[in-house]
């Protein structure tokens, strides 16, 4: 039988802008229009041949229409949907939550040529049966029947009253409003109530800036499905909240509003995030069923790290265990507190190992049982990892994080059947060999991705989704001795201090004074190579290599008696000495228009030999390309 769409379709979807679940929704069937990318997700007109409706699919839909499972013309069954009303204007947005493929393309657009009269007619039909459906159900229940406009009765409301009074209040939240799936939230959406579990809550900060003071935190925020979002609360809500939310527990939300989500600081994959004010509806689900959170994962191959070093970005790993170290205990430096912390080996199909570090209670449980069972080889799917430099390239878990043993998915499944069938014989490598500093220097990690300057000036667009990393070998060729080179810095956590009222230095970090502080470096130079040149940010570490001392020992040779002339004769004898440098490439936006910032991640002198060696490998690709 010929795949087609159902019958008055569109005019179902108005006739019930929100069922109640999905399984009160009959089979619709739409053909997709006008498929487009609009900002992160794909929009189209969903077409049942007689009406038309603009409508988005959910962000999880990305990957079949990338891969062309969903195609323009095509035709898909709506499992189920929100309508909401756009802004300012008398349409409707047709939110797809769930929905699954029934054609690819069709050859044309699916039309029906109707009259005036019976298109009136097919757009009431649906409600008259929806109402009939509601009329049949009041009469089954010994309701006497009324009019349209008395169905709603008194002592109808008051038996609706009466059921939701015996409710506890999260049961009542439910009933009076339909919970809405994270994926459909958006910024232009009215009322929505939602149903999700807290998976992380962080510590409440305090702030003060030009408007007084104030206080912060924040909470990740998961649905049945595994969507997550990271939603905030400031000062009344904050205080409101702080004690309310409990790790773990299940809430029903409502009465939040969202914005695009800023991607620096965003901590989860979504593209908004959600704020709750004072005015906010929480209410603990408690005496219901729960659910446990489907985990979605975001796997990076162990072998392309390298560009998540030190970065705000978090990642998701998979691998098989190759070795588990016993339990060791890290002082920390604030309070001389003893921090449980084990290390993990853990290896993948690109044949590279990394090392993972647990802490707190993942090192105790989670990786004393992996411990226990390192000869079987289990296989780890670790979540929310932050990516250090240590060792050229390291992973160490947060309060977020979340490790899975043997984990039932297919990553999983495939990753096991190629150890057992190849990957147990292969020799690993680690991913640090090709990145980390050797010794002192960090030269070795200059040998990587090595580029001259023009490769990065002469393409605008690179680092505009996210960092690129690259070498270069290149001369100081100027620093402006004019230039605010340092800032005045906490001496516990190097962030910018001011000066305090009457003396010393506030940090808004530490919320503390002190009667002293540190200089800096933040500092601006062109360096240039035997093709181009480009101006650079160094900060700190990387500065005081290229000047060859402090930002205190500079501000020092500056100010005493006014020796300028040491001052600039220091800066001098920075310029046209070579280095090699290995940079991030990022896209920065000024006034509307977006900017290339390359800063300066490591600086290592010359090693002649390693060069050479580098230059003798160059020649012979060149000899004999493959």
């Amino acid at each position: 039988m010929a795949k087609s769409v159902s019958q008055d379709a569109i005019s179902t979807i108005l006739a019930n802008p929100s069922p109640d679940s999905s399984s009160d929704i009959p089979e619709i069937i739409v053909q997709v229009l006008d498929l487009k990318l609009t900002g992160n997700r794909y929009t189209f007109n969903a077409s049942d041949g007689k009406m038309k409706l603009r409508a988005i699919f959910p962000s999880n839909m990305s990957s079949e229409i990338i891969t062309g499972s969903v195609q323009n013309k095509g035709l898909v069954r709506i499992l189920d949907y929100t309508l909401n009303d756009i802004p300012n204007k008398s349409e409707k947005y047709l939110i797809v939550t769930k929905c699954e493929v029934v054609s690819p393309a069709l050859e044309t657009e699916i039309k029906a040529e109707v009259e005036t009269e019976e298109h009136d007619t097919v757009l009431k039909k649906p409600k008259l049966e929806y109402e009939a459906r509601y009329e049949a159900k009041a009469d089954v229940s010994g309701i006497i029947l009324k009019p349209k406009q008395e169905i709603v009765s008194k002592s109808a409301a008051q038996i609706v009253h009466e059921q939701r009074a015996n409710m506890a209040p999260s049961s009542r939240m439910a009933m009076t409003r339909r919970v809405h799936p994270l994926v459909s939230l958006n910024p232009y959406q009215g009322n929505w109530m939602i149903k999700v579990r807290l998976t992380s809550k962080g510590n409440m900060r305090t702030y003060k800036n030009a408007r007084g003071e104030g206080c912060v935190f924040n909470v990740e925020l998961t649905d049945e499905d595994g969507t997550q979002i990271q939603a905030t609360m400031f000062n009344e809500a904050a205080r409101k909240f702080y004690e309310k939310f409990q790790l773990g527990k299940v809430y029903y939300i409502s009465r939040g509003t969202l914005k695009v989500a800023n991607k620096q600081f965003k901590t989860v994959q979504n593209d908004y995030e959600m704020t709750l004010n004072e005015n906010s509806v929480v209410e603990e689900a408690s005496n219901e069923e729960t659910f446990i959170p489907q985990t979605k994962f975001n796997f990076v191959p162990i072998d392309q790290l390298g560009p998540y070093v030190n970065g705000r970005e978090l990642v998701d790993i998979i691998g098989v265990i190759q070795s588990v170290n016993p339990v060791s205990n890290i002082k920390r430096r604030i309070d001389n507190e003893n921090i449980p912390k084990r290390d993990l080996i853990v290896a993948d199909e690109t044949k590279k190992t990394v090392v993972v570090s647990l802490w707190n209670e993942l090192a105790n449980n989670v990786g004393q049982e992996l411990f226990d069972n390192a000869d079987k080889s289990p296989i780890v799917a670790i979540k929310s990892l932050k990516v250090g430099d240590f060792q050229g390239v390291s992973l160490s878990t947060l309060g977020k994080s979340s490790v899975m043993i043997n984990p039932d998915i297919p990553e999983a499944k495939k990753l096991r059947s190629w150890y057992d069938s190849e990957g147990k014989g292969s020799s690993m490598a680690s991913i640090g060999l090709g990145l980390s500093p050797s010794s002192k220097t960090g030269a070795r990690s200059m040998y990587t991705d090595r580029v001259s300057l023009t490769h990065i000036t002469s393409n605008p667009s690179l680092g505009d989704e996210k960092p690129a990393f690259f070498s270069i070998k290149a001369f100081v060729s100027l620093i402006r001795p004019e230039q605010a080179m340092w800032y005045r810095a906490c001496k516990t956590c190097n962030k910018k201090v001011t000066e305090a009222v009457g003396s010393g230095y506030w940090c808004e970090g530490c919320q503390k004074n002190d009667e002293e502080c540190n200089l800096r470096y933040i500092m601006v130079s062109k360096i240039s190579d035997t093709r181009g040149e480009a101006w650079v940010s160094a900060f700190n570490e990387e500065a005081e290599k290229i000047v060859g001392c402090s930002a205190d020992e500079l501000d020092k040779l500056k100010s005493e008696q006014g020796d300028i002339d040491g001052y600039q004769q220091k800066l001098k004898e920075a310029t046209w000495v070579p280095h090699l440098f290995k940079v991030s490439v990022t896209q920065n936006e000024y006034n509307n228009e977006k900017r290339q910032r390359i800063t300066v991640k490591a600086v290592a002198p010359i090693n002649f030999a390693e060069e050479s060696r580098f230059l003798l490998e160059e020649i012979k690709k060149m000899r004999n390309p493959q």
